[in-house]
């Protein structure tokens, strides 16, 4: 039976605050969030617990897991990641890839395993919605899946289903 992790990047920000606008649209997420989540992830971050906070607090609904941190979903080298954003000629994971392949599929790797935990603690056909950040969820999704997603806007993400035939990958606005 499948597994599903909705993957989204934190709301609008300052520093490592929501702005009140990243709060209201987060909230506005929350209202339109249609799944039963086993359990909610973070990152560990504040803008990232925050904004799942607010997702589930318009949603409206319970999550028996409630809210965990997974720190291998948050890059230790976010200077680095800061860096090729300003090297590379795009914002995507191939764009940075021409800069420095090496350093991007090694963090794509560590953050892949760190979402696959996501998922092995997932049981048969449950759901997980997970908030962190851009361009590492971006990663974690190369790293789990091998497939290169855009780079997400705030608030907009991915789902990834893992199934008996492997995963497949959606995007959410």
């Amino acid at each position: 039976m499948a597994k599903t992790v909705e993957l989204r990047r934190h709301t609008d920000n300052d520093g490592d605050v929501l702005t009140p606008r990243g709060v209201h649209a987060a909230l506005e997420i929350g209202r339109g969030l249609e799944g039963d989540y086993e359990v909610a992830v973070s990152t560990g971050a504040q803008r990232a617990t925050q904004a799942v906070a607010c997702m589930l607090a318009a949603m409206g609904r319970s999550v028996p897991g409630g809210v965990v941190v997974e720190p291998g979903l948050r890059s230790a080298e976010e200077g680095r990641w800061r860096e090729l954003a300003g090297e590379a000629s795009g914002s995507g994971l191939a764009a940075f890839r021409k800069v420095d392949p090496e350093f991007v599929d090694g963090q794509a790797r560590a953050l892949g395993e760190a979402l696959a935990r996501v998922l092995d603690s997932l049981p048969d056909g449950g759901r997980a919605i997970v908030v962190g950040h851009s361009p590492t969820n971006e990663a974690a999704v190369l790293g789990l899946t091998g497939q290169i997603v855009e780079p997400m806007a705030k608030g907009a993400g991915v789902v990834v289903v893992a199934g008996a035939h492997g995963f497949s990958v959606e995007s959410l606005s």
